[in-house]
């Protein structure tokens, strides 16, 4: 019996890492793709609201260019912990698109809170397992990541 929860508590752990792992590629893909209108996933009124939305536009390529480069520096030194914070900066994000939308009487496309939601808690959890890991292992100079 204790051998079937570790087994569920890894899988667990696996689908966290997966999902993870999913959502950077998914955050990533989907802030360069907002280059284009052809493949973005995002609706940006361009003709409506010009140089504001372009503005909008510039800052989800920096922000994927940002994740492409956390993401190596995670898996290049194996600290993974930081994806907690990193993670509640994405949730906070739609309080802000929403307040630059106001400010700038410019409307946002409702896809993008659920997008930063999504992306956002699943960056905060794995940052939280990689931390739970790290602390109940008790070994101090191990890396932080799931093996």
């Amino acid at each position: 019996m204790n051998t079937f929860t570790i087994t569920k508590f890894t899988v667990l752990q696996k689908l966290i890492e997966i999902n993870f792992y999913f959502s950077a590629a998914l955050l990533i893909c989907g802030s360069i793709f907002s280059i284009s209108d052809e493949y973005t996933i995002f609706i940006f009124n361009e003709d409506l609201y010009g140089a504001l939305d372009n503005n909008l536009r510039m800052i989800m390529v920096y922000l994927g260019v940002i994740e492409a480069v956390m993401l190596m520096y995670c898996l290049l030194s194996g600290n993974f912990r930081m994806m907690l914070p990193v993670g509640f900066f994405l949730v906070m994000l739609i309080g802000s698109l929403e307040f630059y939308g106001e400010i700038n009487t410019i409307q946002i496309d409702p896809q993008f809170p659920l997008f930063f939601l999504y992306t956002g808690i699943s960056h905060a959890v794995y940052g939280i397992l990689v931390d739970m890991k790290v602390r109940t292992s008790g070994d101090s100079d191990k890396k932080y990541e799931i093996e």
